[in-house]
């Protein structure tokens, strides 16, 4: 407890002394801070008894061994920093991810030394760490987990860079404070069958991809995310609009997801079903929309659709989605 309290102490002054990070951003010494491992203070008192020793005994060569094992020690020390500093972080992007699960940050940084920086290692806070090199005159990217615990739109406020680079006797680092936010959506879970009828679910039955418009059973007007394969290009050539075709089977189901059905829920469990009924139709290639109190969204299919209708999920009850 006492730990973690000066580590938020310590956190919380660098943050006041450097301010907001906002990429490209070069490391300079002056942000860096550096401290032994333990196995640099096991040397390190190894080290002060071979010296003791050399004096009591007035032993030279105990004394010339002490003193050039200080010498590597702090050639170590100085390399330790030296692998961070002038290491150039240029992106930095947070990527969105549910309730209970690790999302996912991704970093781009650049090498513009004549070096390889080896035993790097960067964190989020009660996460483990990704380690990682970069060779000499590249630029690569690293990717580390946040934790999601609960919707909505979460900040990271701070990452941590870090080297034991060369031997391992020193530990140098620096906190990134990056203007990162991500959006949690809402757990996707619940016991409910995806519904077939009523308030919340506009169902038609129908598609299983046929090759014709003759053999489609109906249109409908295009929504983003479509199958382009599906557009009726015969009528929207004779100057109609632009309209898909649906067939019988199974995947042509619309559903309109809502509250309504769900009354006896709490908020949050009422977000997860309907969390869990987006990702059930998204297997399915049904096409889904969302009603709810100020916030509506229109049905659609694809990647984006879902994406933005989970964000609605997740900054529900927010001011401002």
């Amino acid at each position: 407890m006492l730990r973690a309290r000066l580590l938020e102490r310590a956190a919380a002054w660098a943050r006041r002394r450097q301010g907001e990070d906002v990429p490209p951003l070069v490391l300079q010494a002056r942000r860096l801070y550096i401290l032994p491992t333990r196995a640099g203070v096991a040397f390190s008192v190894l080290l002060f008894v071979m010296l003791v020793a050399g004096l009591n005994y007035t032993n030279s060569l105990a004394l010339l061994l002490t003193f050039t094992l200080v010498g590597f020690m702090l050639v170590g020390m100085y390399e330790c920093q030296r692998t961070l500093q002038g290491l150039e972080l240029t992106q930095a992007w947070a990527l969105d991810s549910h309730a209970g699960s690790t999302g996912l940050i991704e970093l781009r940084l650049a090498n513009g030394r004549s070096a390889s920086r080896r035993a790097l290692s960067v964190r989020c806070r009660d996460t483990p760490g990704t380690r990682f090199d970069i060779a000499a005159g590249a630029t690569g990217s690293v990717q580390l987990f946040y934790r999601a615990t609960r919707r909505g739109r979460v900040s990271i406020d701070r990452l941590e860079l870090a080297t034991t680079a060369p031997f391992g006797l020193f530990r140098a680092w620096t906190w990134l404070h990056l203007p990162l936010t991500a959006i949690v959506y809402p757990r996707p879970e619940g016991q409910r069958a995806l519904p077939r009828s009523g308030a919340h679910a506009s169902v038609q039955t129908a598609p299983i991809a046929g090759s014709d418009e003759e053999e489609w059973s109906s249109l409908r007007a295009f929504n983003q995310g479509d199958n382009p394969h599906r557009i009726a290009w015969k009528v929207y050539a004779r100057g109609g609009a632009l309209m898909v075709g649906q067939y019988a089977g199974s995947g042509g189901d619309e559903h309109l997801l809502s509250f309504s059905g769900l009354e006896d829920l709490g908020l949050e469990a009422r977000l997860s079903q309907l969390a869990a009924w987006a990702l059930e139709c998204a297997e399915r290639g049904a096409a889904c929309g969302l009603q709810l109190p100020a916030c509506q969204l229109p049905l659609g299919r694809g990647a984006a659709h879902q994406a933005n209708l989970q964000r609605a999920l997740a900054l529900y009850g927010e001011a401002a989605l």
